[in-house]
């Protein structure tokens, strides 16, 4: 293979693991979707990943089960179909029947996909909770809540916004304020206004059951620092755990979508409690079909490996309560958690209103699954950093790699095979070509690390070097020019012969990334794909006409896709503001007077320095020069902006502002921005020639 490097001489990965051992059992789940809207790209990067390493472990002949389920519980659900005038029972049922559909589409595998609002996940979710409670592990403490006493019910926390009780940024949710970064209580909130009617919530006493999660610390510790976790995981957690953890609070108060706590009437248990106990609830599920025993995975000391494929949001939950829960109650804790990082879109968060907020249905009326698989397993890698998704790259990479690379090997050989030699090929191996073939089929060693890994992204370099010399073998062999010399026919059978077993190979490779793919080629090559079978090269076999299995991406089908997306958006938000309710336009700021606002000194300022804080998740600290003096101030805008892209920009800032002395430091101002909040932030820019200290108005 003189024309590219072999893979197969490369050093292998760290971790070095023997695929060839004998089978092993792996159970493996997903994060669960919440059921009370439709599945989107930023879903499918988690899935995908999932999907590309349970076929991986199938193709490498290990017993791998995936388990999965819908999350079916909680305020946003019950609110949510009381809005569109159903049960929720109903809107659960239905959400669940588009996800299935979403799930086949995009051609996942999961053995089991079931729901929170099961049978199985009641009993389990109540077992879990009497062991703990037998154990003295469940605590009863009377707490102050936010009750709203229009609709009658306790508030959850993202279901009140207000003033943070820490930096004074208005319209923060009731846990955590996305200006500071500051995480609190609801009752401190200041201001606290409703989002579910409108109204101003009071503060109630409200007896709670807690999970003491604090008895869990040296336990936790160790099993953190075990290599269950990545390291970057490993290591925020530890700051938690240094830190202390508290106890966590598993119920809710009526009315409440879930299940009843058996020796509580009228509180029930918190969705974070039964969500990730669906696990083993869908298991149990499949087990009831398959004959299985349950127990055995499940068991303390279980020889099955159980991992979780989870987003770096809900950390906390998998690697920090649920294995405390699992403990607890007498179960085993999980073999690893693998986190991932969110999908970007131009480095943005996603967005409706940039057509960039693409549901699954909208995606595969104009593209096929597969374009996105290839992408997102060229881009994955095992670390926990976010994967930016930009349109035009996705484009050039799909089109060159999957369809001018891999593809285009089988279409440029089939032709000849089948109308000048019957489907039939060649025979006629020389020793040279089998060593060629050899360093092919020994490359499954590194990619094969790679998948394990969920390094896909070196995988997929791998695979498309090989692809490359394929290429390359062909463009040199020329046999579009041997075709024509009545005396060189046998040699364009085997040139075009070797073409194919070498995409047979790079398929082999590419399948748990491409299933249909690998589907087509079987039916095209008349063989089974399998790792044991690349050993020798297919030779005096019979083929079937090859059908085209791919066509190049077309700008004009992604424009389709961002349009109708834009344009769901604006049906979407038309219908939400086209009458405002009552409460709704209640819950608007009140009306200020000309004196009021002409208070406020709003000044332009050139952003001369800008550095991360550290220690701080959202903030920015900005130096402002605005004329005749420099400002200090603290940000909120590190999700949207890179510092470093700040300095230099003009800005406007709320100069007569009070100083606000912060953990920080101290903040001298306020840079004025718009939008939603994280990455959808924008902050305001004057004209050019607008000068430092220029008065806004």
């Amino acid at each position: 293979m003189s024309t590219a490097r072999n893979p197969a001489a490369c050093h292998p990965p760290d971790n070095d693991t023997d695929t060839n051992l004998m089978s092993r059992r792996i159970l493996v789940t997903s994060a669960l979707p919440y059921a009370n809207g439709a599945l989107h790209i930023g879903h499918m990067l988690e899935y995908i990943q999932t999907d590309i390493w349970v076929r991986y472990q199938r193709l490498a002949g290990n017993q791998c089960q995936w388990v999965w389920a819908d999350d079916a519980h909680g305020t946003p659900i019950m609110l949510k179909a009381e809005a569109d005038g159903i049960k929720p029972e109903e809107l659960i049922a239905r959400i669940k029947a588009e996800h299935e559909r979403d799930i086949a589409g995009f051609l996942l595998s999961p053995d089991n996909f079931h729901t929170t609002h099961s049978d199985e996940n009641r009993e389990m979710a109540t077992l879990v909770y009497q062991r703990l409670s037998d154990a003295g592990y469940i605590v009863k403490r009377t707490i102050k809540q936010l009750y709203d006493r229009e609709k009658a019910m306790f508030l959850p926390d993202r279901y009140v916004k207000g003033i943070c009780p820490n930096c004074g940024a208005a319209d923060q949710y009731g846990d955590n304020c996305e200006v500071c970064s500051a995480t609190y209580d609801a009752t401190a909130l200041k201001d606290p206004v409703s989002q579910v009617s409108g109204s101003v919530p009071e503060q109630r006493d409200s007896e709670q059951h807690f999970f003491a999660l604090s008895q869990f610390s040296d336990m936790l510790k160790e099993w953190t620092a075990s290599g269950a976790l990545q390291p970057e995981v490993a290591n925020k957690l530890k700051e938690w755990l240094d830190s202390g953890l508290q106890d966590w609070d598993i119920s809710r108060n009526a009315p409440y979508f879930g299940f009843e706590i058996p020796d509580a009437p009228g509180k029930y248990f918190y969705v974070w409690l039964d969500a990730p106990i669906a696990y083993m609830a869908s298991h149990k599920h499949l087990c009831a079909r398959t004959g299985e025993s349950f127990e055995d995975s499940w068991a303390p000391g279980s020889e099955v490996e159980l991992y979780h494929f989870i987003g770096k949001d809900i950390t906390n939950f998998h690697c920090l309560f649920w294995p405390a829960m699992l403990e607890g109650a007498g179960f085993r804790k999980p073999t690893g958690v693998f986190c991932h990082g969110f999908l970007t879109i131009d480095n943005l968060k996603m967005s409706k209103s940039r057509g960039t907020s693409i549901t699954i249905e909208t995606w595969l009326k104009h593209l096929q699954p597969e374009y996105l698989r290839y992408y997102y397993a060229s881009k994955l890698a095992a670390s926990v950093v976010d994967l930016n998704m930009n349109f035009e790259d996705f484009t050039t990479r799909v089109n060159a790699d999957f369809v001018g690379k891999v593809v285009n090997i089988a279409s440029r050989c089939a032709g000849f095979i089948s109308k000048r030699f019957d489907g039939q090929l060649s025979s006629q191996y020389t020793e040279a070509l089998l060593d060629d073939y050899s360093q092919f089929s020994s490359a499954q060693h590194i990619i094969m690390q790679y998948y394990e890994q969920r390094e896909f992204g070196k995988a997929m370099r791998e695979i498309m070097l090989l692809a490359e010399h394929a290429n390359t073998y062909i463009n040199d062999q020329e046999p579009w020019v041997k075709i024509k010399d009545e005396a060189q026919q046998d040699d364009v059978q085997l040139i075009c012969s070797v073409g194919l077993n070498y995409f047979r190979v790079i398929v082999t490779y590419l399948s748990p990334v491409l299933p249909e793919l690998a589907a087509k080629t079987e039916a095209f090559l008349n063989t089974t794909l399998s790792l044991e079978s690349l050993e020798q090269p297919l030779t005096d076999h019979s083929i079937n006409r090859y059908k085209p299995m791919m066509t190049r991406i077309e700008p004009a089908q992604i424009d389709k896709i961002l349009e109708e997306t834009k344009a769901s958006d604006i049906v979407a938000t038309t219908a939400a503001v086209s009458a405002p309710s009552e409460t709704q336009l209640e819950a608007l700021k009140p009306e200020i007077s000309i004196d009021d606002f002409n208070k406020v000194d709003l000044r332009i300022a050139v952003i001369t320095d800008a550095q991360p804080v550290e220690g701080a998740d959202k903030l920015v600290q900005l130096t402002l020069d605005i004329g005749m003096e420099s400002r200090n101030v603290f940000a909120g805008i590190k999700a949207a902006y890179k510092p470093e892209d700040l300095i230099g920009r003009r800005t406007v800032m709320v100069a007569n502002l009070a100083p606000r002395k912060m953990r920080f430091g101290l903040s001298e101002g306020m840079v004025l921005a718009a939008g939603p909040g994280g990455s959808e932030l924008f902050i305001l820019t004057p004209d050019d020639g607008a000068m430092p200290g220029m008065r806004a108005k």
